[in-house]
């Protein structure tokens, strides 16, 4: 059995977290949700630093915690890295790195070479953390839990203490990380962006519980029960820079969906890259629409219809290739076009944004 299975129920005055969840072995796990919501005792459970009065914890089939046994914090080999960087303010970077490994009973020699190479730590190593800035912080933070050699890095709103240019600063850092790390990752966050940026899986918990559990593209945009993971309903898509318009400076970006023109950002051919599309930025044709200011005309099918926030408007998901694209449309637009599961239908892209 491969992969993380979690089931813990836990009360507390007002508040009770009841979940069951199979996530991936590999890759970025978001787990998202409304202040409150249990997020971090969730975490607080899988790291032990909560008992469950009905608990269950496996990871790839090693039991760690269930009925008849239960591993202590410090035998669980994971990593914890937390809202603020609480780093030792007495060491220098490499000290507090040290430290990190002194916990391993592994060899993490190799993971913290690569952590120090991915995080860009190397021109920091001799500096204490009062000379540093909040994103160095936390990157070396985030080092340190990854010198214990954990088989489960968990991230508790990592970003949270951040302005938004330490934010800027520290994100494409984390996507190295996604990119390279064997390991599942669990990072809890309530803002959206980071989601979708960093997330290949999705848990969505409302009062203790989760609304849902799967992969990022297809919980987003879910329909029944209604969600709301963002500011603004949308998709997100996996894409390659395919090409470049130096007359125009745009670029095109191919995925299983087919082709999406969007503003150059300078990234080179091949560079694969997340895509935001906006369901308000999404609209529908039964005929091609010829010449237009949308550039974006994709042939796709109509998946499902549901309920918007207002009553005068629906969101339609709708497949491209593979890949879910949700668009917003009045009622009455719906009832024009006629539109149920199955018809085939123009998808116009208005607008898509490169998450760089």
């Amino acid at each position: 059995m491969s992969g993380v299975r979690a089931r813990f129920r836990l009360d507390r005055p007002g508040f009770s977290l009841d979940v069951d969840l199979e996530l991936p072995g590999r890759g970025v796990t978001g787990v998202f949700g409304p202040s409150g919501c249990g997020k971090t005792s969730l975490l607080r459970c899988v790291a032990g630093l909560e008992r469950a009065s009905r608990g269950h914890l496996s990871i790839d089939g090693e039991v760690w915690q269930d009925e008849r046994s239960w591993l202590p914090t410090h035998r669980r080999p994971l990593g914890y890295v937390f809202q603020e960087p609480s780093l030792f303010p007495h060491l220098t970077v490499a000290g507090n790195l040290r430290f990190g490994e002194r916990r391993s009973k592994a060899l993490p020699r190799v993971l913290l070479a690569r952590a120090i190479e991915l995080l860009g730590l190397g021109p920091l190593l001799e500096r204490r953390p009062e000379s540093l800035s909040g994103g160095e912080k936390q990157r070396v933070a985030i080092a340190r839990a990854l010198a214990t050699s954990p088989r489960l890095l968990l991230m508790d709103e990592p970003l949270a203490a951040l302005d938004l240019p330490r934010r800027r600063e520290i994100l494409p850092y984390l996507e190295r990380l996604h990119d390279e790390l064997e390991m599942p990752v669990l990072y809890v966050s309530h803002a959206p962006d980071e989601v979708a940026r960093l997330a290949d899986h999705l848990v969505v918990l409302e009062r203790g519980r989760a609304l849902a559990s799967g992969p990022l593209a297809e919980t987003l945009t879910r329909l029944e029960p209604p969600l709301r993971p963002a500011e603004e309903p949308g998709s997100v898509v996996e894409a390659t820079v395919a090409e470049f318009d130096p007359e125009w400076r745009l670029v095109r970006l191919d995925w299983s969906g087919g082709s999406l023109w969007t503003v150059d950002q300078g990234l080179p051919i091949g560079r694969r890259v997340r895509v935001r599309i906006l369901a308000r930025d999404v609209s529908l044709a039964r005929d091609h629409p010829g010449r237009s200011s949308i550039q974006n005309v994709l042939p796709g099918r109509v998946d499902a219809l549901g309920d918007d926030e207002h009553p005068g408007s629906a969101l339609v998901r709708v497949r491209l290739g593979g890949a879910p694209i949700l668009a917003r449309l009045t009622r009455r637009a719906v009832a024009t076009l006629a539109l149920a599961p199955g018809d085939e239908v123009w998808v116009q892209v208005k607008s898509a944004a490169l998450m760089e």
